[in-house]
């Protein structure tokens, strides 16, 4: 489709949506899940799917609802945009608070009109406040009453991880690293640079998220695509749509696995040792695909993306000058499929112990949760969550529960979205909610 052609319809279906506010639409029973989702046949429309929902916030007293046996608490309130979480071993909880970086050459003309218009309506329009804040639950009541800058100046920042006494930040455009001891509520030495990552100038995944390797000696980080479907370029693909592996002794970076289209949350299965991921898979081809997903991330694997989805469904829509057959025939079929458009974000493999004051029943032990942060272009919404999936011998095994809920309002607006998950010390899971500027914490009764 010519580029033109399709920023008018892009803009049509704009116009639809912001028509349609109010308009209640509940989100139906779960399409593309499970190991072995169906998947329809493509769909194209001449207008674009797209279904934003308004930003309300919580109600005064409101909170996600929870299965029986849970409580939740509102953990921390008044943050500004929270993305992602990192427990750090005594018991503080770091928080990214962040946005996306400044476009060099911001939207302009009608397009760039209506995607400020429906990034505000989804609560993503804020500029980023650049900072990871500390939070403190010093006497254990589930509620943090220390909340202080811990690291500020930084360049949208996302993922954190902690090697012995080195705090690791990735930005929207580095690894960088802090200096760290224990306890102490703010870090002012100057960063220092570990390696640079893929960002501008079209940067269009933005989020950068790190994870230790067991040994500490390599961080792996995620890069999402550059477009959504290589529309912007092959060679503006370098290093992106990837999990790279970067040396912590010299800085060099290599791909590990690719054909990712946007990889986000990481974690290692503790049944085996495998490093796992969420990602964001591509849209337009319909309500129903392509399913996002979770899966164990093979070093040298490559995922489809953009040739090809779910294994070796090829994607019509790549150039037929950069179509590579080769690496469809090789395209590793997902673990799990997340559901169409849910924007399945955090992952977190449970291993809180049931004894542990906020620990879950054993049943949770070894399991995935997921925060699925919403859709903006299917109709009905799908995701706006946080899911759970167990696990038996380091596999799925079993069909997904919801497990926090009630981010969308009977009206079909959003109170708040979910993005980073994580378990503190007690075995309690924590919630980063972006547009409810808030952290959950859901412990055990």
């Amino acid at each position: 489709m010519n580029r033109r052609v399709r920023e008018i319809l892009i803009v049509g279906g704009a116009i639809a949506a912001l028509s349609a506010c109010g308009q209640s639409q509940s989100q139906t029973p779960p399409v593309g899940y499970g190991p072995n989702p169906t998947l329809p046949e493509p769909r194209h429309s001449l207008i674009p799917t797209v279904k934003v929902s308004d930003v309300v916030g919580w109600p005064a007293g409101v909170t996600p609802s929870a299965p029986a046996g849970f409580q939740v608490q509102r953990f921390a309130a008044g943050l500004d945009h929270p993305r992602w979480l990192l427990v750090l071993p005594n018991g503080d909880v770091l928080v990214a608070e962040t946005n996306a970086p400044p476009k060099k050459e911001p939207p302009h003309g009608i397009k760039g009109f209506f995607e400020k218009m429906l990034m505000k309506k989804a609560g993503a329009g804020v500029p980023s406040a650049n900072r990871i804040t500390l939070l403190r639950d010093a006497d254990h009541d589930g509620v943090a009453e220390v909340k202080t800058p811990f690291l500020t100046n930084l360049y949208s920042p996302f993922g954190m991880a902690l090697v012995g006494d080195t705090l690791y930040v990735a930005n929207a455009d580095a690894i960088v690293a802090f200096p760290y001891q224990a306890g102490e509520t703010k870090i002012t030495a100057a960063p220092r640079k570990v390696t640079d990552l893929p960002g501008g100038p079209i940067n269009h995944h933005w989020t950068k998220n790190i994870i230790a390797s067991r040994d500490g000696s390599k961080l792996y980080a995620t890069v999402g695509s550059n477009s959504n479907v290589g529309e912007n370029g092959i060679e503006n693909e370098t290093d992106r749509a990837a999990i790279l592996e970067v040396d912590l002794a010299t800085g060099a970076r290599r791909v590990f696995a690719s054909g990712l289209r946007n990889p986000v949350g990481l974690s290692w299965n503790p049944a085996n040792g495998e490093l796992w991921t969420a990602v964001n898979e591509r849209d337009e081809l319909g309500n129903d695909l392509v399913p996002d997903y979770m899966t164990s991330v093979r070093e040298g694997g490559f995922y489809g993306w953009p040739y090809s989805y779910y294994g070796r469904h090829v994607d019509k829509r790549v150039k037929d000058r950069d179509r590579r057959p080769d690496l469809v025939e090789r395209a590793i079929v997902p673990d799990y499929a997340l559901g169409a458009h849910t924007a399945s974000l955090g992952l977190t493999f449970y291993e809180g112990a049931p004894n542990q004051e906020g620990g879950f029943p054993a049943r949770y032990k070894g399991g995935v949760f997921v925060g699925q942060h919403g859709s903006w272009n299917r109709k009905p919404q799908a995701g706006y969550k946080v899911i759970f999936v167990p696990f038996g011998g380091g596999k799925p095994a079993g069909p997904t529960e919801d497990f926090l809920t009630g981010f969308l309002d009977a009206k079909g607006k959003a109170q708040g979205r979910p993005v980073g998950v994580t378990v503190d010390p007690s075995g309690a899971l924590l919630v980063a909610d972006d547009v409810g500027n808030a952290v959950w914490r859901v412990s055990a009764k």
